[in-house]
């Protein structure tokens, strides 16, 4: 098959590595896979057997994505390209728009709970749309098409292992870009008050808040133990190295850093929120979202008792699942 995978921007986030994995998969698994995107710090981690193109499908401008849809047209119509897969809400009016002008098939994979007004039509004029998790499929039920269907995103498993010697360095680890919506800033306003226990956190990611959350980290007299990182794309081995992960999300479509936490084996503290909730099965050890004494008491009691939220891997969705579950999908449309 030759497959157009369309996303907004390559940078860090659970979207683009969804993508990226999804994308690798399918070309070692002998398809044609072309990603469209605007480029990032993460383009370099697609296969040398991905095809990407670079076009600003990240801007909501109508003109532009009209001009996107006539350069993938014609890329489609030159190459023989079969099916595309968006992601996002701009990427779904270009797929939309060049569907209808190429007669081929399109899908749409809906990430998070996105605002429910007109950005949000084409969908149901999709072949196909895929949420990654029942909450999302509920919040956009409106916009669904006749076929849908929840596969919950999943990650390759991991080289590298948690080592509970780790839990007493008292180590803590954020991962995520840097927006209001992953309540980085209830956790250090929650450090804030832990002065009498030496700790440390380390922050991976990028994002429009981090310089109001490194002004607040300086405010706090915390500098010298929260160190903001920028990307890395050594993630797994700096979590593996970590005490815990905290993870204060107000909302998660799937929560990917969440799931990978669990593949590795690192302790997790996280918010009560429905994703979260559906992983761990209980409310039990979760935390208040937004509520930064609750993240003090949670965070208190982790580093006297070592007390943390226990998921079991066999709770995490498979890749092998993800990706059989699009490629049948796939199948449907072009054959």
């Amino acid at each position: 098959m030759k497959i157009i995978q369309v996303l907004p921007e390559l940078d860090i986030g659970g979207v683009e590595r969804h993508v990226i994995d999804l994308s690798n998969e399918l070309a070692e698994r002998g398809h044609d896979v072309m990603v469209i995107s605007n480029g990032g710090q993460m383009q370099g981690q697609l296969s040398g057997k991905v095809t990407h193109r670079k076009l600003p499908v990240h801007k909501k401008n109508p003109i532009t994505a009209m001009g996107c849809s006539v350069k993938i047209s014609s890329w489609i119509r030159k190459e023989g390209w079969q099916l595309i897969h968006a992601h996002s809400r701009v990427p779904a009016w270009i797929a939309w728009r060049t569907s209808s002008k190429t007669k081929i098939p399109w899908i749409y994979t809906a990430h998070a709970c996105y605002s429910l007004n007109y950005g949000l039509v084409p969908l149901k004029h999709a072949g196909y749309v895929i949420s990654v998790s029942e909450t999302v499929e509920h919040h956009i039920r409106d916009f669904l098409p006749q076929v849908h269907s929840v596969i919950p995103v999943a990650l390759p498993e991991p080289t590298i292992k948690w080592d509970p010697e780790n839990r007493g360095k008292n180590k803590f680890i954020f991962v995520g870009r840097l927006t209001k919506i992953k309540g980085l800033d209830i956790v250090i306003k929650a450090l804030g008050n832990i002065n009498e226990t030496s700790w440390t956190l380390d922050v991976l990611g990028d994002g429009p808040e981090r310089n109001e959350l490194e002004k607040m980290t300086r405010e706090l007299g915390l500098e010298s133990k929260i160190w903001f990182h920028g990307y890395s794309d050594d993630t797994d081995r700096l979590m593996a190295s970590s005490s815990c992960l905290l993870f204060p999300s107000y909302s998660e479509g799937y929560g990917l850093v969440l799931a990978r936490a669990v593949q590795i084996g690192l302790p997790v503290l996280a918010s009560n929120i429905p994703t979260v909730l559906r992983l761990a099965g209980s409310g039990e050890k979760l935390v208040t979202p937004g509520n930064p004494e609750s993240w003090e008491i949670a965070i208190r009691e982790f580093l006297v008792t070592g007390m943390a939220l226990e998921i079991p891997v066999s709770n995490i969705d498979t890749f092998e699942d993800m990706i059989s579950s699009n490629v049948s999908i796939y199948h449907s449309l072009i054959l």
